[in-house]
């Protein structure tokens, strides 16, 4: 994506410290393949594949457009680390008390809700490949504790590279099942066209899909991955930003890839796939109907990458990001670094760690009894809330004497994240309308 800001001084001629400007160059590409890898969950796949199914080729201009809002997200929370030299939590903090109430009761109860989801998405593909091995909860309770172990004992280099080996077998999967399906060229050109299905409630399909394409909290944790890397300043700015859009060109392969597998092997066929991840192995039996055992296998290794990614992905992100909440008090309200964050003290303090553990055990008791169901009503709306809650403090963090004038956002960049922020309040909005609140009370 282009520069979104309107600086042509450089930083050195303003008097605010800064590396050498680094020349862009693949060889530093990492964070983007970790946000990518973990913005993209099983959910996404099957969102997408419903999408394919039910309308064919016609969404595939809002899949692009949703990678286009994430990729200025994502550039916007990169940004204000490096320009700043702080933290995002540290930007939340000066906005208000307000944040940070938000992101304590989010982070306790989306954590809680999420560690099972994730255990049990990872374990579903496991237990399709390992039929006779053991239960679906068993394999949930082994996907977290060696994603605890993994994250507990590694620091981000190590994780950076087993996450880039994941997302090449995600790769793999859904482009080789995008070419064995043999894609319409002619459609998939003419759903470059926004044109919306004549379907009721087609505006609010429309808008789930452009808002649920790779990421909510991921695209927070993006900065820190930013700093975990190494990068703490304004040298980096070029390629995080080449990084960035690395990752959401990796995020729109894989969706439009799994958008063509709805439209040609379910669509044509009139199949209706089942909504959350068991959607995923009701294709992996289509597949081996269509296509024999070998390649619902090698889909079943994808789906268990595309899991497993975003598992250890928000084990490691959330953390950091926890860690940072934590430190906002034990430094008594002093300036969050980035240097801190890079130094890999963050991934070594006792909050990274605890909320690991917070993550990986108070799940497992959902395994065995089920998800309660007002704490899934409340972690749903909490959910919905996050991505306007960050589009619109970016807006206020990066458009504020809080960033230094250079770095403040443009025009370009002030539409995509006021663009990003009404479409995120739309569905949060109808999100908190399709709960069934009368069963709530």
């Amino acid at each position: 994506m282009a520069d979104t800001t309107d600086n042509t001084a450089s930083a050195a001629a303003t008097g605010e410290p800064t590396s050498a400007p680094r020349k862009s160059s693949w060889k530093y590409i990492g964070p983007g393949i970790v946000v990518a890898a973990t913005g993209v969950g099983a959910g996404d796949l099957v969102a997408t594949l419903i999408a394919g199914s039910n309308f064919g080729y016609t969404l595939l201009w809002a899949a692009v457009i949703g990678c286009l809002v994430k990729i200025s997200l994502a550039e916007a929370a990169g940004r204000w680390h490096l320009s700043t030299g702080r933290t995002l939590f540290d930007g939340w903090a000066s906005i208000g008390r307000w944040t940070t109430w938000f992101f304590a009761v989010y982070v306790v109860i989306w954590g809680f809700v999420y560690g099972a989801a994730a255990m049990s998405s990872s374990a579903l593909p496991l237990q399709a490949l390992f039929p006779d091995v053991m239960d679906l909860k068993w394999w949930g309770i082994v996907c977290g504790l060696t994603g605890l172990v993994f994250v507990w004992f590694n620091k981000y280099a190590v994780f950076e590279k087993v996450m880039t080996v994941l997302v090449g077998v995600m790769f793999v999967v859904t482009v080789y099942l995008a070419i064995r399906v043999t894609p319409n060229i002619p459609d998939v050109f003419a759903g470059l066209l926004p044109v919306l299905p004549d379907e009721k409630d087609s505006i609010l399909n429309t808008l789930g899909l452009i808002g649920g394409v790779g990421g909510t909290i991921t695209l927070a944790a993006y900065g820190y991955w930013v700093n975990a890397k190494g990068w703490t300043d304004t040298g980096w700015m070029k390629i995080m930003r080449l990084d960035n859009r690395v990752a959401y060109a990796t995020t729109g392969i894989f969706v439009i890839a799994m958008l063509f597998v709805g439209a040609e092997l379910l669509h044509s066929a009139n199949i209706a796939l089942a909504s959350g991840d068991k959607g995923l192995i009701q294709l992996g039996d289509i597949l081996e109907d269509e296509y024999g055992p070998a390649t619902a296998k090698f889909f079943l290794i994808g789906f268990f990458a595309t899991s497993y990614t975003s598992l250890i992905g928000v084990w490691h992100g959330v953390s950091l990001m926890f860690a940072d909440f934590v430190a906002r008090y034990s430094t008594r309200g002093g300036e969050l670094k980035g240097e801190e964050v890079a130094s890999g003290a963050r991934e070594r303090s006792w909050p990274f760690r605890a909320y690991l553990l917070w993550l990986t055990f108070p799940p497992m008791v959902l395994l065995f009894q089920g998800q309660p169901f007002r704490l899934v009503i409340i972690y749903g709306v909490l959910g919905a809330a996050f991505l306007p809650f960050l589009a619109l403090t970016l807006i206020w963090l990066l458009n504020s004497d809080r960033t230094p004038r250079e770095w403040r956002n443009g025009p370009l960049s002030n539409i995509m994240l006021a663009v990003a922020g009404v479409l995120f309040v739309v569905l949060c909005v109808k999100q908190i309308w399709d709960q069934p609140w009368a069963e709530f009370f």
